[in-house]
């Protein structure tokens, strides 16, 4: 069911995203529609006024002729649409042939034969785009204005086809890339799950095996053997916690109110136990109220604190450090600091941390921050994220939790 929703989701991008392309593309093409309508009623105009200049040179005397020049020379000149004059027949005076056609090129050494059908197809084309206007002298029509579309309103109709066309190859290259990254990233989220598990059990294992050793050494010692098998049966526990850990991952987990210095004092406590064995030397300090309640769940809000604290021992390695784990509470909000003394982060990175893939270890892939950001904001409704981090001189990071009842959170 969980595959099918996230399969049935990614489908549903992806309708979206047809379906945006479909809405863009259909403005862009009655945008051009328009405009190319818009031009071709200007053209129109201009076509109607060619012809009406004619009707009036013909039907005018020699004076009026003349005051009409301007508005020839100026405006009809400037035309530039194909145009071709015929009598009231359709026939083109091929005599004088540049008086009749404006605009088309034509190949002035082959036969006028050849010529006049060549013009004739063109006007045929042109009819069937523009009804020809008719030049009148008086009552009766003397001849005809054929006209057909300029080179830019030609070069606007295929554009919408063009654009459809280039759209429809970047949505399928989209497409490819999009499915590529979900693959990687899919594949990457095991790979990176599977490290994070390996890591997880890491500490408590190399714990063990310390402990193991030290039995050998102490078995002789009730007191101190009495003292290794109390932190063993720790160590078992945290086994047991990480395995509900990572069988609550995409299940929904139950909130419920609890001491968040609690939970953060039993993690430090295991921690400053167990890692003088690792040869750090690291304190690690809680400044909070003896009682801050939120609604958390416990296991997964130690899994968050767990990934912090080792991302901060991380980042000290083995040089002296400390890290200060800072609970404050206001009228809504339980904030919790946790700053080190690490190496920092640098600036530019500093919202990319949380993103699967981040990681400045050479034996982890970057999940853990990934994990703690989805317990915290999907399932306890909060926020977390970088408060201040200085190069060589280390990280804080703030977590904000809502005071609020006891729910379930849907994944």
């Amino acid at each position: 069911m969980k595959k099918f929703s996230i399969y049935f989701n990614s489908m549903n991008f992806k309708i979206f995203l047809t379906v945006i392309a479909i809405l863009i593309a259909l403005f862009l093409y009655n945008y051009t529609d328009t405009l190319i309508k818009n031009l071709q009623e200007r053209e129109y105009k201009l076509a109607t006024l060619y012809a009406k200049s004619i009707e009036f040179i013909t039907n005018s005397s020699n004076t009026e002729q003349h005051e009409f020049q301007f508005i020839f020379e100026n405006i009809i000149q400037k035309i530039d649409f194909p145009i071709i004059y015929t009598d009231n027949e359709n026939k083109i005076n091929m005599n004088n042939i540049y008086a009749s056609i404006k605009n088309i090129e034509i190949d002035t050494t082959k036969p006028l034969s050849e010529i006049s059908s060549y013009l004739e197809q063109i006007m045929i084309n042109m009819d069937e785009i523009h009804p020809p206007i008719d030049i009148r002298y008086g009552n009766q029509v003397i001849g005809r204005v054929h006209y057909g579309d300029s080179f830019l309103i030609k070069r606007l109709k295929i554009y919408p086809f063009l654009q459809f066309l280039f759209m429809g190859f970047f949505m399928i290259l989209f497409y490819l890339i999009f499915n590529y990254l979900k693959f990687k990233e899919q594949s990457n989220i095991w790979i990176g799950l599977a490290k994070e598990t390996a890591h997880q059990l890491g500490t408590p294992l190399s714990s063990l095996m310390g402990w193991n050793e030290y039995l050998k050494l102490s078995y002789k010692n009730p007191e101190k053997v009495l003292e290794v098998t109390t932190e063993i049966d720790r160590d078992i526990e945290i086994f047991n916690k990480i395995t509900q850990r990572f069988s609550k991952i995409g299940s929904k987990p139950e909130l419920k109110e609890s001491n968040i210095r609690e939970i953060v004092e039993n993690i430090v406590n295991y921690f400053s136990i167990r890692l003088p064995q690792k040869g750090q030397k690291v304190a690690i300090n809680i400044v909070s109220p003896n009682i801050v309640n939120a609604v958390v769940n416990p296991n997964l809000f130690e899994w968050v604190i767990e990934n912090l604290i080792k991302n901060s021992l991380d980042a000290i390695g083995t040089n002296k450090g400390y890290i200060s784990i800072e609970i404050q509470e206001t009228h809504k909000d339980i904030i919790i600091d946790i700053t080190d003394t690490g190496k920092g982060i640098d600036p530019k990175k500093k919202r990319t941390i949380f993103r699967p893939g981040y990681s400045t270890k050479k034996r982890g892939w970057g999940l853990g921050l990934t994990l703690s950001k989805r317990i915290i904001e999907e399932y306890h409704n909060g926020k977390i994220f970088v408060k201040n981090t200085v190069i060589d001189q280390g990280t804080t990071i703030r977590i904000i939790l809502k005071k609020q009842k006891s729910i379930f959170i849907k994944n």
